[in-house]
């Protein structure tokens, strides 16, 4: 059952105006930290679509986020002269084309076929990414200076974090809205009628391949988009970015914050990225930590974070979690 829920878009421009005003009252490593946060939260976002939505669990996300990440950094190296605007487009058309590939072959297959060759497809990125040493770097990885980005009327200097920020958030919030926007959307209520009962939508006249296969070229966009922005934040892209390890940070902060949302990844990002900084600084052992808090979630709040924010505003509303409808948090794709 999909829950319409109203005026979520005060909700949007609150978050956007915070977002906003941010920088005014945090350091800069906060804002560093923000920055990887939003980025983070984008690429969660399109791997609960994967999940959430279309029911499909992948291991192999981050040959999106990968690719996406290695294109512009190579795109700015080899390609003299080329605006930043430039080489994110060609990161993206970059995965779509790699999304549009890899899900003519994966989609043949279903549950523990799909997601074991993701896996496999994700390994293959990753041998490419290390043995092209080449064009990737290898081991070594690729450095790129972050390039000033022209608007026409004017030039943003990207060099200091704050500004970048600011560019980060407007764009990557904008690939957020697009796809909650998009699950609103037809095509975003086809896909979850299609995880509820797939034979009855054939029998409807939906071809069900075909509109698979557009959601998971999608996520592979948006994910290269994520991709793309990580590396023009750090300035740095190594083999790291296309790793299983990457496909698994996506898995924990879906989880995390609970894969019943739209919201939730995000709001799993946040607690992901802030719980990576923290524990890292008391210990080297901080994925022993983190996996703890994954097997936790699992097995006592399957439903996430955005589970225990539901079960809050029922008691206050002296409702049951189900009937919550106050907070963009609540937009439940589960039924």
């Amino acid at each position: 059952m999909i829950s319409r829920k109203k005026g979520t878009y005060p909700y949007i421009a609150v978050l956007f105006l915070l977002g906003l005003l941010a920088p005014l009252v945090l350091r800069e490593y906060h804002v560093y930290m923000l920055t990887e946060i939003i980025i983070f939260a984008l690429y969660a976002v399109s791997y609960n679509l994967l999940l959430g939505y279309a029911g499909l669990l992948s291991f192999g996300h981050a040959m999106f986020f990968g690719t996406g990440a290695f294109t512009v950094a190579v795109s700015l190296i080899h390609i003299p002269a080329l605006p930043v605007w430039g080489a994110i487009l060609i990161a993206i058309l970059a995965t779509t084309l790699v999304g549009f590939v890899t899900g003519g072959f994966l989609l043949r297959h279903k549950g523990a076929y799909f997601a074991l060759l993701t896996l496999a497809f994700n390994a293959l990125f990753y041998a490419v990414a290390t043995k092209w040493s080449s064009v990737t770097g290898g081991d070594d990885g690729l450095s790129v200076t972050r390039p000033d980005i022209h608007l026409g009327f004017t030039t943003i200097n990207t060099a200091g974090i704050v500004n970048f920020y600011y560019v980060t958030l407007v764009v990557i919030g904008a690939a957020i809205v697009f796809c909650w926007y998009l699950t609103r959307t037809a095509m975003g209520q086809t896909v979850l009628l299609m995880r509820e009962n797939e034979e009855r939508m054939k029998f409807l006249g939906y071809d069900t391949n075909i509109s698979r296969l557009i959601l998971f070229t999608f996520t592979g966009a948006v994910a290269g988009l994520a991709g793309a922005f990580y590396t023009l934040q750090f300035q740095f892209v190594s083999i790291s970015a296309i790793s299983v390890e990457m496909t698994t940070a996506a898995l924990l902060m879906a989880f995390v914050g609970g894969t019943g949302t739209f919201w939730g990844p995000i709001l799993g990002a946040f607690v992901y990225i802030i719980l990576q900084s923290y524990l890292s600084d008391l210990t080297d052992r901080w994925p022993l930590f983190m996996g703890l808090i994954f097997v936790f979630m699992v097995l006592v709040i399957p439903g996430g974070l955005s589970q225990i924010i539901q079960r809050i505003q029922g008691l206050f509303s002296g409702k049951g979690s189900s009937e919550s409808s106050s907070g963009p948090e609540t937009e439940e794709v589960s039924p």
